[in-house]
C-alpha cells in the first residue's frame, strides 16, 4: 500500500539545516490543518526501546488475568468513545465515519475481547505426543515465551483497525510495545496511546513514537533495536526492512500489498456479487490492500453483471461526510492519488474504456477526491491489473470459463486475498482452493479482516507471517520446548558413553525391534537389546 510522508513544520535556525519540529496533519477532504505532532529523534526512539526492554520483564511476570483485565478496559474505552474515534479517523484518513466505525472501531473491540478471552488457551503449555517408544522416559512440553520488545509500524489507511490487532495480543502475550503510526494519522496514534492508558500499564511497556519513515527502520532494526518487528505497508519498503533485519537476524512479520481478484461464476447470485464488489472494492475510496481490484466474470453473466454494476456505481455519493449521507470519501494522500490516475491513464491508453464513473461534485474538487471508475476491456498488459491500485477503481474482464479466471487470478506476484461467487458452495470452494492467496472468501470479500479468529496474511510478495487469531497470537511469542526426564534415577541413557561393539549391536537391534519388517526380524532385534539394558543402571 502506498504511503508518503506528511509535511513537517520547520524552524529556521543558524545550524546546518532546518530542524523539523512537528508533522502537520491535514484533513484530505478539506485540506484543513488538523494539528501538528512532535517528531521524535532517533535518540529518543532508542531511549524508548531501552525503557521498554527494562519494563518488559516485570510486565511478563505479572499474572495473565491482570493483563486481561487491562485489555478489557481498553475495549470498554473504545466502545464508550466510538463516535469520537470514528470522527477522528474520518478526518485524518478522509474516509466516511461509517467506514471508520464498521471496519476499524468494531473489529478492534471484537478483536480485543477475543484475544482477552482466548489468551489463556493460546499461552497454555502444551504436551507433545511422543514420537517413539525409544524415548518413553521423556516428556516434552511447549511453552510460549514473549519476544521481549515488539515494534509495530502501521499504515495510514486503517490507523486503528490494523495496529490494534497487533498491539493488544502483543501486550497480552507479555511483550512491551513500541508503536509508530504513519505521519498522516498521528492523531489516531495519540488516541491509541490514550486508549492503552486504560490498561494501566507500567511505565515503558507501551510507547507511541512519531518517527520519519526514513529513520524508523534503522532505529527498530539496529543493534539495540526491537526483538521483533511488525510492518504493514508497501512491498518496496517491506523488502528494505527485510534486508535491514538480516543484519541482526531480527524476526519480521510483513503484511504488504494486494491486487486481489474476484471470480464470478456463471451460477452466481449476480446482485449479491455486484453489491459485494462495490463495497469491497470501493469503501475507504478503494484504499484497502485486500479490497476487490480485479474482477473476472464468466461470459454467461458478464452482461448482466456489468449492467447492474454500472447502476450501483453511478448511484454512489462521493464527497465530505457531514451527516452519514456519503458513500465514498477522499483519498488520504496526494501521492497515492497521482499513482491511481497514472494507472487509469495507462489502461485507457492500452485500450480500456470507462464503463461507469462518478464524478467528484464541484463543491469538493479542492479536496483529495478521485472519480469512482469502472474500466472494461482491460487485460494483463495494463498496470491496473498487475499492480496494487489502492484507489476507487475496478477493472472487469470477461472469461470463457473459471479455469481461465483462476489462471488470471494467479497471474500476479501478490496474493493477499481472493473471492469466488457461486450458488454451489462445493464448486466455489474447489475454485477458491486453487487461488494462490492467503485468505479466500466465498460469496463475500474483504470482511475476513474483521473476523478476529481468522488468520490474516498473504502468499508471495504479499508478505510473511500472520496476524489475527491463534496464528497471529503465536507470532507474538517464541516456542520454547522443555524436555523432562521421567526416570532421573537412571545413571545414563542407552546411547551414552562408553561406546562398545555390544552397544552398536544393541542399538541396531532396538531399531529393528521397533521398526523392522516381520515378526521374526523384530524378535531377533529384541534379543540383541537385552545385553545393553543393564548399562543404564551401572556406573
Amino acid at each position: 500500500m502506498g504511503q508518503n510522508a506528511a509535511p513537517t513544520r520547520t524552524v529556521k535556525g543558524s545550524g546546518p539545516s532546518d530542524l523539523p519540529v512537528g508533522t502537520i496533519r491535514r484533513n484530505p477532504a478539506t485540506r484543513a490543518v488538523l494539528g501538528s505532532s512532535p517528531i521524535h529523534s532517533p535518540a529518543q526512539a532508542q531511549d524508548a526501546i531501552a525503557a521498554a526492554r527494562a519494563a518488559q520483564t516485570g510486565w511478563a511476570a505479572q499474572p495473565l488475568k491482570g493483563r486481561v483485565r487491562g485489555i478489557l478496559r481498553v475495549c470498554d474505552r473504545m466502545v464508550a468513545r466510538a463516535d469520537e474515534i470514528a470522527e477522528l479517523i474520518a478526518a485524518e484518513v478522509g474516509k466516511t465515519r461509517i467506514d471508520a466505525l464498521a471496519t476499524e472501531v468494531m473489529p478492534s473491540v471484537i478483536g480485543g475481547r477475543y484475544y482477552a478471552r482466548c489468551a489463556r488457551r493460546f499461552l497454555k503449555p502444551r504436551t507433545l505426543d511422543r514420537s517413539s517408544l525409544l524415548f518413553a522416559n521423556k516428556r516434552s512440553r511447549i511453552y510460549r515465551v514473549p519476544h521481549g520488545v515488539v515494534g509495530i509500524i502501521s499504515p495510514w489507511n486503517y490507523p486503528l483497525g490494523i495496529p490494534m490487532h497487533e498491539i493488544l495480543p502483543a501486550l497480552l502475550a507479555g511483550n512491551a510495545v513500541v508503536f509508530k503510526t504513519a505521519p498522516e494519522t498521528q492523531g489516531v496514534g495519540q488516541l491509541i496511546d490514550e486508549l492503552i492508558q486504560a490498561a494501566q500499564l507500567p511505565p515503558g511497556v507501551f510507547t507511541h513514537l512519531n518517527l520519519p519513515g526514513t529513520t524508523a527502520g534503522d532505529v527498530f532494526l539496529g543493534a539495540d533495536g526491537v526483538d521483533k518487528l511488525f510492518f504493514t505497508g508497501s512491498v518496496a519498503v517491506g523488502k528494505i526492512l527485510m534486508a535491514r533485519a538480516a543484519e541482526t537476524l531480527t524476526p519480521l512479520s510483513l503484511e504488504l500489498g494486494g491486487n486481489d481478484a474476484m471470480l464470478v461464476c456463471d451460477d452466481a447470485n449476480v446482485e449479491r456479487a455486484v453489491n459485494g464488489a462495490v463495497w469491497a472494492g470501493l469503501q475507504n475510496a478503494g484504499q484497502t490492500c485486500a479490497g476487490v481490484e480485479r474482477i473476472y466474470v464468466h461470459h454467461a453473466v458478464y452482461g448482466e453483471f456489468m449492467s447492474l454494476l454500472r447502476e450501483r456505481v453511478e448511484g454512489l455519493r462521493v464527497g465530505l461526510d457531514t451527516g452519514h449521507d456519503v458513500d465514498i470519501g477522499a483519498m488520504c494522500t496526494d501521492r497515492q492519488s497521482t499513482k491511481v490516475r497514472q494507472q487509469i491513464e495507462d489502461a485507457l491508453a492500452r485500450g480500456a474504456r470507462i464503463h461507469a464513473q462518478v464524478s467528484v461534485p464541484a463543491a469538493y474538487r479542492e479536496g483529495n477526491f478521485l472519480p469512482v471508475t469502472v474500466l472494461a476491456d482491460v487485460d494483463h498488459e495494463m498496470a491496473l491489473m498487475r499492480e496494487e491500485t489502492f484507489g476507487p477503481v475496478l477493472g472487469v474482464m470477461s472469461v470463457t470459463d473459471m479455469d481461465q479466471a483462476v489462471e488470471l487470478a494467479n497471474d500476479s506476484m501478490l496474493g493477499l486475498t481472493g473471492s469466488v461467487w457461486s450458488r454451489d458452495r462445493d464448486r466455489a470452494l474447489a475454485i477458491g482452493r486453487r487461488i494462490r492467496a492467503g485468505a479466500i472468501t466465498l460469496n463475500d470479500h474483504l470482511m475476513s479482516h474483521g473476523l478476529a479468529e481468522t488468520p490474516w496474511g498473504g502468499f508471495r510478495e504479499s508478505g510473511i507471517g500472520r496476524s489475527h487469531g491463534e496464528f497471529g497470537f503465536d507470532e507474538m511469542t517464541e516456542p520454547q520446548v522443555v524436555v523432562t526426564e521421567l526416570l532421573p534415577f537412571l545413571r545414563r541413557n542407552l546411547f551414552w558413553h562408553p561406546y562398545s561393539p555390544e552397544l552398536y549391536r544393541g542399538l541396531k537391534g532396538l531399531l529393528t525391534a521397533l521398526y523392522g519388517r516381520g515378526v521374526l526380524s523384530r524378535l531377533r532385534g529384541l534379543g540383541a537389546v537385552a545385553p545393553i539394558l543393564g548399562r543404564m543402571f551401572r556406573s
